[in-house]
């Protein structure tokens, strides 16, 4: 443990700080600590500090629905207002895991209605949830939820929100983003603006909802003086000309649709205060509806507008205070040009890869390591960035972690559509990148083929101190690379891994020797027929779950339904409670008992 200054306190100072301690005093300072991995820390100290976290404790992520139990969150933190619970994979949301892979909220909300009074807060993420879930949430929690989320969560239908519309009445957020829900009808939005008075953030952004009425829409600006945010699905956007007149607080709009005639959008007017927007298939003739307030944009989603590389650089220019940036990689090397000279508050962008086939592509709309490097010495305050590529160099990676120092959270795309990339493997570059930016908790590399060799992948392990999330794709050559890779990477908590050259006793070799590791997921490898070889990681609380190769069918660009052939995954992970009951056909539980016999 170390002191104000820095340095190291013995043993001997630190147990007479601790009796000398109150719980008066700690009682005061515990509602300060508000970072988990503190209150880990400080639950660790002695019983009596681990009692008064399980007391004191507000807030839980659970990064997998299955590392633990209901139960025994309860009887560990009983006076919890916040959760956040996690369920399928994050390879769920590119349609690599099966719908009923699991990760099923009814024994969670059972237990949330039973004994967790002080709870106010609740987001669920890639999970499945029922209509009879929401009914018995409800009922039990609706007077006290401020916050629901149902984050990429599938399963229920507007009848389940129609209870929550009803009883939920002290709701601040209702967020739905990108929820996979049965549209019956649209009563729920009508009862949630009939009894909510106090709604800050709706968020049906992303979903099928498409029979909600705008009549119901005014109404909550009208009745909900606090709210916000409104992200809704493909609507007509002069069907909200009265929604926006009354939502005078709002701050942020996305959705929306444009179908009319362009002169016909002049009669919209966006509340003052708007400063993050999104809206949906906006074209050049539209554009010019965002131009009076686009110096006031802090916040602006491309992703589904129809523009090309010269709209997005005519509206990036008119947006000097812009922080977050998402768009399709249309926006080109010269929109990253643009940006990087007109937005140098930017902290985030996320370049998504755009329809190869779509008209709104042209000539320009690549990005490449010319917009990176332009990038990265425009923008110092990036924090964040996620984009595909069409080209990529080491100088460009070095450039980065000479500029960018900043940096959290990196993720590189590389992407297959020119057959020759510029300068392979960048092995040199993502080492200076890493070496530079000593601030990045979370790294994702996809190359192809040959894009990092064994060297590259040790220089990752090496040089990646603090990196906690790690994505490799298509990396190394044998699997001395990753046992060389796994020697590193001492904070390292969830590896996933696709497409690679790696062995079962290689991967389960480097799981044992990545001290921190708490989550492995691996899509593409070699396979054996009885998979004994991972159970060199087999361990108390270790669980270990394959999925066999599986074919897939999915529709080709000339409209013809063909199978796609999904390689094997491993899935292993840490949990408290033991191996879960749920499996699907689909998942196979390896069991090191059943290998004792063979």
């Amino acid at each position: 443990m170390e002191d104000g200054n820095g340095s190291k306190m013995s043993r001997e100072k630190f147990d007479l700080a601790n009796r000398g301690m109150s719980d008066e005093v700690l009682n005061c300072v515990m509602p300060y600590i508000h970072d988990p991995k503190d209150r880990d820390a400080v639950s660790l100290v002695c019983r009596r500090w681990y009692d008064l976290d399980a007391l004191t404790r507000k807030h839980i992520t659970i990064a997998l629905c299955y590392t633990t139990s209901p139960d025994r969150l309860r009887r560990r933190f009983p006076h919890l207002e916040s959760l956040k619970l996690k369920g399928k994979p994050r390879a769920a949301m590119f349609n690599l895991i099966m719908e009923d892979w699991g990760g099923y909220v009814t024994p969670w909300v059972k237990e949330i209605a039973d004994y967790f009074d002080c709870l106010k807060v609740l987001h669920f993420r890639r999970m499945i949830v029922k209509d009879s879930d929401l009914e018995l949430l409800a009922k039990a929690r609706g007077r006290v939820l401020l916050v629901l989320k149902l984050d990429k969560c599938s399963g229920f239908s507007t009848d389940g929100l129609l209870h929550v519309g009803r009883s939920c009445r002290n709701l601040r957020t209702l967020f739905l983003e990108e929820s996979q829900i049965e549209d019956k009808d649209g009563e729920w939005l009508h009862e949630l603006a009939l009894n909510n008075t106090v709604l800050e953030t709706l968020n049906f952004y992303m979903t099928e909802l498409a029979k909600v009425r705008f009549e119901d829409l005014e109404l909550i600006a009208r009745n909900c003086q606090s709210l916000i945010s409104m992200k809704i699905s493909d609507y007509e956007v002069l069907d909200l000309v009265g929604f926006f007149r009354a939502a005078s607080a709002l701050e942020e709009f996305a959705g929306g649709s444009f179908s009319e005639e362009p002169d016909k959008y002049s009669a919209v007017t966006f509340p003052r205060r708007l400063c993050r927007l999104g809206l949906n298939y906006m074209g050049k003739n539209e554009m010019p509806i965002v131009f009076p307030f686009a110096s006031l944009l802090k916040k602006l989603d491309l992703l589904y507008c129809l523009l090309n590389t010269e709209d997005h650089c005519l509206l990036i220019q008119k947006c000097p205070n812009l922080e977050v940036l998402e768009a399709r990689d249309v926006i080109g090397d010269r929109g990253l040009e643009v940006l990087a000279q007109s937005c140098k508050k930017l902290r985030r962008l996320r370049i998504e890869r755009g329809d190869d086939d779509q008209e709104m592509e042209d000539e320009e709309g690549v990005v490449s390591q010319r917009g990176l490097m332009a990038l990265a010495r425009g923008c110092l305050e990036i924090e964040y960035v996620a984009v595909y590529v069409s080209d990529i160099t080491n100088a460009s990676l070095e450039c980065i972690g000479t500029h960018s120092k900043n940096l959290c959270d990196f993720r590189l795309v590389l992407l297959e559509r020119e057959e020759r990339i510029t300068d392979l493997p960048l092995d040199n570059g993502v080492r200076a990148l890493l070496r530079g930016c000593q601030k990045l908790r979370r790294f994702a590399l996809y190359l192809r083929s040959g894009g990092l060799t064994d060297v590259g992948l040790r220089y990752i392990g090496q040089y990646s101190p603090n990196v906690r999330w790690m994505l490799l794709g298509y990396v190394g050559e044998s699997d001395a690379g990753l046992l060389a890779f796994s020697r590193g990477c001492p904070s390292l908590q969830k590896l996933e891994m696709r497409g690679c050259c790696f062995s079962e006793r290689a991967l389960a070799v480097a799981v044992m020797q990545l001290t921190s590791l708490r989550y492995l997921w691996v899509q593409g490898y070699r396979t054996s027929e009885t998979g004994r070889d991972l159970l060199v990681m087999a361990r108390p609380f270790w669980n270990i779950e394959l999925i066999p190769s599986r074919g897939v069918i999915i529709d080709s660009p000339d409209g013809e339904s063909v199978v796609m052939e999904h390689p094997a995954h491993i899935l292993a992970y840490y949990s408290l409670a033991g191996p879960r009951t749920d499996f699907p056909s689909t998942v196979i539980p390896l069991d090191p008992a059943s290998y004792l016999t063979l």
